[in-house]
């Protein structure tokens, strides 16, 4: 059995949640791949997929063999590069994730200014407002925003985020200026769910943290549909300061409880291999790093 090749059909079975995808992705034949994959789950002597009709799922020992897998593979082509002609120009695919309007707005961008300096790379960019599985699901880099809770995982900080409060103008003219973070209980507020879980906003208040906890006609899991809430003046709302850039600027809401702000989010690039990198990861991290922090600081 060529080790090496077992292992990446294994990571190709892993990353295309089928073996019939990795077979096509390896221009093979499906008993091929299967195969291989039960000649490399013999020699290691356990279960690397629990498979079903419908779909397959990584065992314990396979996450950990995978993360393993890939290393080995990004070493090796790491190599190949680096004694080839196209070592100096990174080629292949690339698969970032960040959330969808900081994706929208700034890695985007980024990701175009990178296909422009480097035409032999495609990127598959996966916007999503949920945190991404690196490993399971497939995933080169990731933007982060908030700490992290993955140690095994290398981040490059980019940046911080702050976090703002807002009302439309008609709101504040009904309900008045809150002063004070309690002001709130007595409000109603709009609830930005993936942001704040629960029902209990943070604030720092004579150098103290300060949860209040707060309450409305409105909850959602998405960004857009809680700023637009807040525009039409259902309630207060906590947002990160991207989210409503936009309708601040037009003056469609307003920041209030600037002087009670709960300290700013940390951005940061992260990617799973703490060892080589690959040529294409290495680029794109060094380039987004660059691009990201302009961005942020520029945001303020």
């Amino acid at each position: 059995m060529d080790k090496l090749h077992a292992m990446a059909t294994f990571v190709q079975i892993a990353d295309r949640g089928s073996l019939t995808a990795a077979a096509i992705a390896l221009d093979t034949s499906l008993s091929s791949v299967v195969r291989t994959l039960a000649a490399l789950e013999a020699s290691l002597g356990v279960r690397l997929l629990n498979r079903t009709t419908r779909r397959i799922a990584l065992t314990a020992e396979g996450r950990e063999y995978l993360e393993r897998c890939r290393r080995i593979l990004a070493d090796l082509e790491e190599a190949e590069q680096a004694l080839g002609a196209t070592g100096r120009d990174p080629s292949g695919l690339l698969r970032v994730t960040a959330p969808v309007l900081f994706g929208q707005l700034h890695v985007a961008p980024t990701v175009r200014g990178f296909l422009a300096r480097h035409r032999r790379m495609q990127v598959e960019l996966v916007l999503l407002d949920r945190v991404a599985s690196l490993v399971e699901e497939g995933i080169d880099v990731a933007v982060r925003i908030g700490p992290l809770a993955d140690s095994s995982m290398v981040a490059v900080p980019v940046g911080q985020i702050r976090r703002v409060v807002v009302a439309s103008p008609a709101l504040l003219r009904t309900a008045g200026m809150p002063q004070h973070p309690r002001d709130l209980e007595a409000l109603p507020c709009v609830r930005f769910t993936a942001l704040m879980p629960g029902a209990t906003w943070h604030f720092v208040a004579d150098g103290r943290a300060l949860a209040v906890d707060i309450h409305g006609p409105f909850a959602c899991n998405q960004a857009t549909a809680c700023v637009d809430a807040c525009v039409a003046g259902l309630g207060f709302g906590m947002f990160l300061s991207y989210q409503v850039r936009r309708p601040l600027a037009a003056q469609e809401l307003g920041e209030v409880l600037t002087d009670f702000a709960p300290p700013p989010l940390p951005v940061s690039l992260i990617f799973p291999h703490a060892r080589l990198l690959s040529a294409r990861v290495r680029a794109f991290v060094d380039f987004a790093a660059g691009e990201l922090r302009r961005a942020l600081a520029e945001q303020g």
